[in-house]
């Protein structure tokens, strides 16, 4: 009923003790009311945050740091709707949202696909009848170039410079129509793509080849809510699950050539020699059977109940969130 966005600092990297074990407690720096579910979110810049909601709208928070105070920038109201945007219970739920600065694609339960600009009140581009059916997620592949996964196992490719309101490649599961609800693209091999859908397989793609994964992979006994690529390391990929679980799939071939993570700052850089990071990753994400050859899949919570329903990964930390309304924080991914 009464939903808020909150920014927490969950410490100082600098405060880890000697064996690497955090101290010190999350605190709460700053929340502000939101109406409707929040569908996803993602940081547009140092400041702003770009959320969606099950209302149909899309705002732009900004988090100001010199007081901790949060504040609503920007909104399009009827970013996602069903009859048309002046009803006024017509508002159809976005489901996704992906920046890159200034640039916003937002999908929703309408089949509409939205491009905004941070610094525009209109819309610059809208798809209206992208798809017949609901889109689950978006992410960009290319700087013009997005990436959706529908609710009938389809992954389709959009050219945004192209004024077509088609898309520039269609690919699906064979046969079972599972709906997707997540997709991420490999961070450096940008052909490489995973999604996960309803019944909790995760597939790899190879866009440049044919029209189904180039391999599906048993996973999760339930629903497959997110999928990520570790962004700098990307031999590493995680997902979770509406049964409770968050898998570490690990592809790196050797164990003695996992990166050392560097603090500097509070950013973490990873530092992997070249032919490392080329050779295995192209091999072990597609070759036919990525389990036979060397992958380990690690599930981070042992002890499973309640769905895990998102996460994200920087460097040697993963956040998580879960239906036992916690927010968990594991800084030792790679210990």
């Amino acid at each position: 009923q009464d939903n808020r966005i909150s920014i927490w600092s969950a410490g100082d990297l600098g405060n880890a003790g000697l064996n690497g074990e955090y101290h010190g407690e999350p605190h709460l720096l700053c929340d502000i009311q939101h109406n409707g579910d929040v569908m996803d979110m993602q940081f547009l810049d140092q400041e702003r945050i770009v959320v969606a909601s099950s209302t149909g709208s899309v705002t732009i928070f900004r988090h100001h740091q010199n007081n901790q105070t949060l504040s609503a920038d920007h909104r399009w109201a009827k970013a996602h709707y069903h009859v048309d945007q002046d009803t006024s219970c017509g508002g159809a739920a976005c489901t996704g949202v992906v920046c890159n600065n200034p640039e916003i694609v937002t999908v929703g339960e309408d089949g509409r696909i939205n491009l905004f600009r941070a610094d525009q009140k209109d819309a610059v581009r809208t798809i209206d009848n992208a798809d017949s059916s609901t889109l689950h997620a978006v992410t960009f592949l290319r700087t013009t170039e997005i990436l959706t996964v529908n609710s009938i196992g389809q992954l389709k490719i959009w050219d945004l410079r192209q004024q077509r309101n088609e898309p520039s490649q269609i690919f699906s599961l064979a046969g079972d129509r599972v709906p997707l609800h997540c997709v991420d693209r490999h961070p450096n091999q940008q052909h490489i793509v995973a999604t996960g859908g309803q019944d909790g397989m995760l597939s790899i793609w190879d866009i440049r080849q044919g029209t189904m994964p180039v391999s599906l992979l048993n996973a999760h006994e339930a629903e497959m809510w997110e999928v990520h690529f570790h962004p700098s390391d990307p031999d590493h990929l995680f997902t979770c699950s509406e049964d409770g679980s968050l898998w570490h799939w690990d592809t790196s071939t050797n164990v003695s050539e996992k990166p050392s993570f560097l603090h500097q700052g509070g950013r973490s850089t990873a530092y992997l020699s070249h032919s490392t990071m080329n050779q295995s990753v192209v091999s072990a994400w597609l070759s036919n059977d990525p389990t036979k050859d060397r992958m380990e899949i690690t599930n981070l919570i042992p002890n499973q109940t309640l769905s895990v329903n998102s996460l994200d990964v920087l460097g040697p930390c993963l956040v998580y969130g879960t239906d036992a309304e916690a927010i968990y924080v594991n800084r030792q991914l790679f210990a």
